[in-house]
């Protein structure tokens, strides 16, 4: 096959700036690994949802209650739109578990042992179902054997109904219904405190004492069915029998998770290449610009031997799209091996049967077009600029820049600025656009590293501020069912225990208009010292006598403000019924939150000193004594030590985060270099003759080095403050994008922040000054002074 010689003289100039080609395709790899990266795993994690909901009939509608008779699912299976119902019991129960000191929770659902569950069936991962008439047998989900070292044929204690009982695992399983398993008021999921498990329907409800009735309900819905004309029917049948309130599929806990986490892929999929396309067009059009420049004469004798413009054009675009492209193929690759690993670490907080990883021809083709247009984009300017120059006028070298007194110049300043920085600071003068182009390239590198070690400061602001300013309990116990007064004294003077805060919550639903929020309101002491109400800037609350606190998402999410008034529907107890006042609101940091004061709430419930909960304050010495007692208690349903929420939720940001701050540091570090780089060789391609003349007449290679890299220098310093507001400003884009009814983080841009983001960019910049450096040393003095201006 012949090469036509344009294509010739292409692969010998390429060759020729192999290092530019290399740096710019390496910026533009960063930003296409990136793309595939974020987007094959949204692709492949929801492929393995799908997938999986649709095998294992995941449930659109979702009721608890208190309890029901069983003739009740005849009628509920009646509601228009339901295509099956299938009632459950299901019971939260506290655990012993062999060699963990701490009391662990587990959920016991019902399952038929002659059949498979008709919604939410469960994947048998390893061992057998269930058999009839053996009470203590359980399937236990693999997240929890897993974290505990479990096979089938091990066992472990739980205290089912105030009696302890030791069950049996005979199978490991996955359900659709927790793909995304975390023990309810807690941040992160720990499968080592808490696990679900399916035992034969009729041994939980005698256990229970709910034979013939249940206390949960899955529905399947047809595909015309309105979900809320359905859960209003539903909620009106259940009512009296103590319903918490329906919600649908969208508001179930593991599956509004996933879906939170793949919107957030997708976001991050095409913000976070953008970035590194727009400094990818940036870098190529001052590369291409100096490189035609350089090839005035070789254009003019193109033209001269009849090539035309458009030839010509298409000529040098392929400069650009070769780039791209070597680009492209980088990324991709570099994309698809950290997709893989990505997928491996969402395997340890997303339970599916099999995650289908790949990457699909769609989002590669994607990073293919998306790189060979920002190449086109890049380069357009400079070419059409170029060849539009007629031939005569491009057989003349460029004119030489205008040179005329600056403000450096000047007495005042000649006399203390040395000469080498007078010609530093008068090329950069002369540059404008060039500078500004590096200065921008180089501050979106120092952004990007800025953000992510901002996203580090954020999660330790936030544990901070929950766990050591909101909440300064040790211990948080909660109680199956609301224990009178005497519940408090008893807790006072179990070992180790210094001071208790006794708490009362119920189960609600808020309504404004046609807004609506089923959550649990929190009733607190005005006077708490414990448990406290605090915004993000670590202020504290006062609880009012009367009326509501909410949290401002909450308040978002219901469109209220201070002031209105919200209908307030109790699901437990009496049901009362009322309207409340929005007293005031508090800028949180977890969760969907309603606060009243604690008499008040008795008050609505017509009760005395109830409480359904406690934060206690112990002494550390002696938690391993307590941790023993409240594992034998049967009035406790779960227990939260401070400490084990601590390390749990650093380990799993530390995981998180930890691989994005990689990748943000390599990343920004290639942007850093790559920039810098190309303006170093753009400087020593244009000075090479000034550099060599200044050699000649007895500069020395430092000082000559000191003029080159001295640009390099002040171009970096000049970025790096503009890079710390452009962080600053993706920090808090980025904190608001992620921003949901789970967690919010408070922004932390601290100095040290600034600091690690502005090391990490000297360090880039260094090591192309380095390699500049080594380039300079071999200059051919002869060679281009010969070389005609």
């Amino acid at each position: 096959m012949r090469i036509s010689a344009l294509n010739r003289k292409l692969l010998r100039d390429l060759w020729a700036m192999a290092g530019q080609v290399l740096a710019i395709a390496l910026v533009l790899a960063a930003g296409m690994a990136m793309w595939v990266m974020y987007l094959s795993n949204f692709q492949s994690l929801q492929r393995s949802q799908q997938s999986y909901y649709e095998n294992q009939r995941f449930a659109d509608v979702f009721a608890s209650l208190k309890r029901a008779p069983g003739s009740l699912a005849d009628r509920i299976a009646d509601i228009p739109g339901v295509v099956r119902a299938e009632t459950r019991v299901v019971a939260d129960v506290v655990l012993d578990v062999p060699g963990l000191q701490e009391p662990a929770s587990g959920r016991l659902i019902s399952v038929p042992a002659d059949r498979r569950p008709a919604l939410n069936d469960l994947y048998l991962r390893e061992g057998r179902w269930i058999s009839p008439g053996r009470p203590d047998e359980v399937l236990a989900s693999e997240a929890f054997t897993q974290a505990h070292g479990f096979h089938v044929g091990d066992r472990f204690a739980a205290i089912i109904n105030g009696r302890k009982r030791t069950l049996d695992i005979v199978g490991i399983v996955l359900s659709p219904e927790y793909v995304y398993s975390i023990r309810p008021g807690e941040l992160v999921p720990d499968d080592r405190l808490f696990g679900v498990f399916w035992m034969e329907r009729r041994a939980l409800a005698n256990a229970f004492d709910m034979e013939g009735g249940f206390n949960d309900v899955v529905l399947k819905l047809a595909p015309q069915a309105q979900p809320d004309d359905v859960i209003a029917r539903l909620d009106t049948l259940l009512e009296r029998y103590g319903g918490l309130g329906a919600i649908p599929r969208a508001l179930q806990p593991s599956h509004w998770t996933l879906e939170s986490e793949l919107q957030q892929l997708r976001s991050m999929g095409i913000a976070v290449p953008a970035i590194f396309l727009l400094v990818t067009a940036f870098v190529l059009n001052v590369a291409l610009s100096r490189a035609l420049a350089l090839q005035r004469p070789q254009l003019a004798a193109l033209k001269a031997l009849g090539y035309r413009n458009d030839e010509l054009a298409w000529h040098y675009l392929k400069w650009a799209l070769a780039i791209a492209t070597l680009g492209a193929l980088l990324g991709v690759a570099a994309g698809a091996w950290l997709g893989a690993g990505m997928t491996d670490l969402y395997a340890q907080y997303f339970s599916f049967p099999q995650t289908d990883y790949r990457v699909s021809p769609g989002v590669v083709l994607g990073a293919i077009a998306v790189s060979l247009l920002t190449a086109m984009a890049g380069a357009y300017s400079s070419v059409r600029r170029s060849v539009r120059i007629p031939p005569a006028e491009a057989m003349r070298p460029e004119p030489p820049a205008r040179y005329r007194r600056s403000i450096i110049e000047q007495p005042g300043l000649r006399q203390r600025l040395g000469m080498a920085m007078r010609m530093i600071l008068r090329n950069l003068e002369r540059q404008p656009l060039r500078a500004l182009a590096s200065i921008t390239g180089i501050a979106f590198a120092a952004g990007i590293l800025l953000f992510g070690f901002s996203l580090i400061a954020s999660t330790e602001r936030l544990i901070s501020l929950q766990f050591s300013v909101a909440e300064r309990q040790d211990v948080t116990v909660n109680f199956v069912e609301p224990a009178s007064s005497s519940a408090h004294h008893a807790l006072a003077r179990l070992p180790g225990v210094l001071a208790v805060e006794p708490q009362r919550t119920v189960p609600a639903r808020l309504r404004a208009g046609f807004r609506h929020r089923d959550l649990a309101i929190t009733g607190l002491s005005p006077d708490a010292r414990l448990r406290r109400i605090v915004d993000m800037d670590g202020k504290a609350v006062a609880l009012p006598p009367d009326g509501l606190v909410l949290s401002t998402m909450l308040a978002r999410v219901l469109d209220v403000v201070p002031g209105d008034r919200v209908a307030l529907e109790v699901l437990q107890g009496h049901r009362p019924q009322l309207e409340a006042t929005v007293a005031a609101l508090v800028d949180d940091s977890l969760g969907l939150s309603a606060y009243m004061d604690i008499d008040a709430v008795r008050r609505m419930m017509r009760e005395g000193g109830t409480l359904s909960g406690a934060a206690m304050k112990i002494d550390l010495a002696q938690e391993q004594a307590l941790s023993q007692v409240l594992k034998s208690l049967p009035s406790i349903a779960g227990v939260a030590i401070k400490r084990t929420v601590i390390e749990n939720f650093r380990e799993t940001m530390s995981q998180n985060i930890g691989l994005m701050i990689t990748i943000n540091v390599l990343f920004a570090g290639i942007i850093a270099f790559g920039v810098i780089y190309n303006a170093a060789r753009v400087s020593l391609s244009e000075r090479s003759r000034e550099l060599a003349s200044l050699r000649v007449l007895g500069f020395t290679l430092a000082e000559i080095s000191l003029i080159l890299l001295g640009e390099l220098v002040i171009l970096t310093a000049v970025a790096l403050p503009f890079g710390a507001v452009l962080g600053h400003g993706m920090a808090q884009a980025m904190v608001k994008s992620i921003e949901s009814e789970v967690y919010r983080f408070p922004l932390a841009t601290t100095p040290a922040t600034i600091a690690w983001s502005a090391l990490v960019v000297i360090a880039a910049a260094t090591v192309s000054g380095l390699i500049v450096r080594r380039r300079l040393d071999r200059l051919d003095l002869v060679g281009v002074l010969k070389t005609r201006e």
